[in-house]
């Protein structure tokens, strides 16, 4: 897939097939872009944070409180009881990545075994439209702090947000919310490692894989942040993103198991950013993944970065159902894996792609 123009001015790209409501449409100071148009290259690569040294995770909601000693296994620590489990889940996080061009970083926390893995934890990555799981959160945080409910338009922005990743209905909540009541979020949620994109960009946000989990982990479990509704309504959401959409680490999830994801995808002068993020549950389930990428080589299209993300979610997904290394359920699940989600559905739509940057006027080359 090639680079395609970024529409002039301050236009947002349209994530999902349909319009946003009529309600609070006036409120929206970005005009919608036609479907066929997405990224224009940026004229020059922005630099690249460095990656921090790994970080120790802190205390967070649902963590495992194991009692037995804790071995670590390559990229992944465990109850000594789950060693065998830890070792296959980095051997197999490594071969997913295996000869894969560019930058990536991996997550993953399984709540039922203890077991957590971290590779390049602490890399930034331009969010692109994961952060919007960071602005309904924030939103739902603020309506817990005011004590008032979601009005009848926040429900619909946040439904097209999160379920076709609409992008005016992300900058009309990131407006709304401001950049305070965002911040305050994410130090709540002890996400320090997370920068808010300057300037309206939202997308530019920069996400570390650290970070992201500590995002999943209060949403999958009782916490002082979020409230047993606020989790709810998210995650409600989250589980009916569009078909077209919900590709990424929910690749290889069995069936009985529920999925709830959001993806992001944004190109710019360096290439594509790949991101998905998701938390799974059901039948004896409660795990994590998330995974970050950034195309390095610029032959390398959005499905490249979408086919890294689901080589690893795939091998993640048979270990975490594996009944041999978890010692719970059944064989039966490993056996159930679905086929990738986007195996038969259609590549992510144009209209998703986020603003990266305001279009330089087009009289200046």
């Amino acid at each position: 897939m090639g680079m395609r123009a970024l529409v002039a001015g301050s236009v947002v790209l349209l994530a999902g097939v349909v319009a946003c409501s009529s309600a609070g449409a006036a409120t929206a100071s970005l005009s919608r872009a036609n479907a066929g148009r997405t990224a224009r290259a940026i004229s020059s690569a922005r630099p690249r944070k460095a990656s921090a040294a790994p970080k120790a995770s802190t205390a967070s909601a649902g963590s495992a409180t194991a009692s037995t000693a804790t071995v670590t296994e390559g990229l992944c620590t465990a109850p000594a009881k789950y060693s065998a489990l830890a070792t296959q889940l980095s051997a197999d996080i490594k071969q997913g990545l295996s000869g894969r061009n560019g930058v990536h970083a991996v997550s993953v926390y399984d709540r039922v075994t203890g077991v957590s893995c971290l590779d390049n934890g602490s890399q930034h990555f331009d969010s692109a439209s994961i952060v919007k799981a960071i602005i309904m959160a924030a939103l739902l945080r603020w309506h817990q702090e005011t004590g008032t409910p979601l009005s009848s338009w926040e429900k619909s922005e946040a439904t097209q947000m999160i379920t076709q990743s609409d992008n005016d209905a992300a900058t009309d909540l990131w407006d709304e919310l401001g950049m305070d009541n965002l911040q305050d979020f994410l130090n709540l949620a002890g996400m320090s490692e997370t920068e808010l994109g300057q300037d309206g960009q939202w997308g530019l946000t920069q996400v570390t894989a650290h970070d992201e989990m500590l995002l999943l982990k209060l949403l999958t479990a009782p916490n002082s942040v979020l409230d047993a509704a606020s989790r709810a309504y998210q995650l409600s959401l989250m589980s009916q993103v569009t078909s077209w959409e919900s590709w990424g680490v929910t690749a290889g999830t069995p069936s009985g198991v529920t999925w709830h994801v959001k993806n992001g995808w944004l190109p710019d002068a360096t290439g594509w950013h790949i991101n998905s993020i998701g938390t799974f549950s059901g039948d004896g389930k409660d795990y994590m993944i998330a995974v970050l990428s950034d195309n390095t080589d610029m032959n390398d299209d959005e499905q490249y970065g979408i086919n890294t993300i689901e080589d690893v979610a795939r091998l993640v997904q048979r270990d975490l159902n594996n009944a041999a290394l978890t010692g719970s359920g059944s064989s039966a699940a490993a056996a159930r894996l679905a086929a990738a989600p986007n195996a038969t559905s259609a590549r992510p739509s144009s209209w998703a792609v986020v603003p990266a940057l305001p279009t330089p006027n087009p009289t200046q080359g």
